[in-house]
């Protein structure tokens, strides 16, 4: 299992940055994928970005180029630095850890963590 723990959400203005972290409870390297997902009020939750064990990194086409993932597996920690934000890019943003386990068949087992908010004003 893994515990994950958000933070770095708050308040900021348009064209501002933010920085989020995820800390894991355990290391992260055998964690196939970490990534970022965000849900409106009213809207279904949505993935982010996401990078995998080897570092090829995956973002949503809203926030290439504002967005960057990455990870220090020292640390056992995940990062979402999010530049030039938008009103839009307001939500609450969870962190995601996805373990691939071949058992026979595949298995996936995904760890959320609690989430932060992120809230953007004009």
């Amino acid at each position: 299992q893994v515990q994950l723990v958000e933070s770095g959400g708050g308040l900021v203005q348009a064209g501002g940055s933010l920085r989020l972290s995820c800390a894991a409870s355990r290391s992260i390297l055998s964690v196939n994928v970490m990534g970022w997902y965000r849900q409106a009020p009213g809207k279904q939750r949505e993935l982010v970005a996401s990078i995998t064990s080897s570092g090829s990194t995956y973002y949503a086409d809203s926030v290439k180029g504002r967005f960057t993932i990455s990870r220090n597996n020292s640390k056992n920690t995940v990062y979402l630095q999010m530049d030039s934000l938008k009103p839009e890019d307001t939500a609450v943003y969870y962190c995601n850890a996805r373990i691939l386990a071949m058992t026979g068949t595949l298995r996936v087992s995904d760890y959320w963590g609690q989430g932060t908010q992120v809230t953007v004003s004009p």
